[in-house]
């Protein structure tokens, strides 16, 4: 009886799950998985031209945001810059005030959802970032090169591929 049960609610739950979650066709599925391979192996070639870090974790996660799904108010372009630069703050003002223990790298994540929520710019990365930065014990720096220039450049591709590539889903819905 309880297995019966178990599976009427896994049916349920599937059925729910299908009518909530977004579906894509197949050329979208394959134009979406080249505008993220293009515009990382651009940004980590550019960091390899410029001898400055352009590219790091937080950004591949970005990635899957703004080519898999742009239309998210997550993978807007105000959501990845000010959260990708407030998960990056937060994380070295905790990490040169309080170090690099697990307590910090929780305390900033923490800090950036909260932040994030405030002011209206929460991006899923932020919290990574900001992890990154305490873990990688990033300095002020590494505000600049790779979190806002990253970022900023990875806005840019999204946004020129979705222009000049036929089958992209357009980018952004919103700047600001």
């Amino acid at each position: 009886m309880a297995w019966r049960r178990l599976v009427v609610l896994l049916r349920c739950q599937r059925r729910r799950g299908r009518h909530y979650q977004p579906s894509f066709r197949r050329s979208q599925i394959a134009v979406t998985a080249l505008g993220a391979l293009c515009a990382l192996l651009l940004l980590s070639l550019l960091s390899i031209w410029s001898r400055q870090l352009l590219i790091v974790a937080p950004l591949g996660a970005s990635s899957v945001l703004l080519f898999g799904y742009p239309r998210s108010p997550l993978a807007q372009p105000r959501n990845l810059l000010l959260g990708n630069a407030l998960g990056g703050l937060v994380g070295v003002v905790s990490g040169q005030w309080l170090g690099t223990g697990p307590l910090v790298l929780a305390l900033a994540v923490a800090l950036t959802i909260v932040l994030g929520q405030q002011l209206r710019c929460l991006h899923p990365p932020a919290g990574g970032m900001a992890f990154l930065v305490v873990f990688l014990g990033g300095s002020w720096g590494f505000l600049l090169f790779p979190v806002v220039s990253g970022s900023l450049l990875l806005v840019l591709l999204a946004w020129a591929f979705s222009r000049w590539v036929p089958g992209a889903m357009p980018y952004p819905a919103h700047w600001l």
